[in-house]
């Protein structure tokens, strides 16, 4: 799964640069002012942009294989990038679905639901399972059946009766 992530972002990571260098070369060409901007600048930005752009989705894509790698949940850095991954393809499938149509809309929420699969499974993890047997035990009995988190009984012993 993270393995496609990876590929998933690497290939979009050179998608964008690509476009975006290619619609920087176009205007280069056209040679045309838009409300007095300069075209070189256009130009100039639209390349910037793209390979920005593109060196952040692949940055995304080299901890999403770093951890099919290590096969261990991203922490820190990787964590908030693969999290911003995430917002960012939303935010641009709710833009594509307005400007270019439902295919990017479907695309960019098919990378949004690779990127939070990838978070998922690692975060059920990491986590204490909680809601065990009535005894507060192990689910499977083992050395702190019927004992709380801190090791003590969950209920004072019983007495012992006499005859």
């Amino acid at each position: 799964m993270a393995w496609t992530v990876a590929v998933v972002l690497f290939a979009e990571a050179v998608g964008i640069a690509s476009l975006n260098w290619f619609l920087g070369v176009v205007v280069d060409r056209q040679d045309m002012s838009l409300a007095g901007l300069d075209p070189d600048a256009m130009a100039v930005s639209s390349k910037i942009g793209g390979v920005v752009f593109g060196l952040y989705f692949a940055l995304c894509g080299l901890v999403a294989l770093l951890v099919a790698l290590r096969d261990r949940p991203p922490a820190g850095l990787g964590r908030v990038l693969l999290i911003s991954a995430a917002v960012v393809h939303g935010l641009l499938g709710a833009f594509g679905w307005g400007l270019v149509g439902p295919h990017a809309f479907l695309f960019m929420v098919l990378v949004l639901a690779l990127v939070v699969l990838l978070l998922m499974p690692y975060d059920a993890q990491t986590r204490p399972a909680t809601g065990g047997p009535a005894t507060g035990g192990s689910p499977a009995g083992g050395p702190q059946a019927g004992k709380g988190d801190d090791g003590s009984p969950v209920s004072p012993p019983q007495t012992p009766t006499t005859p």
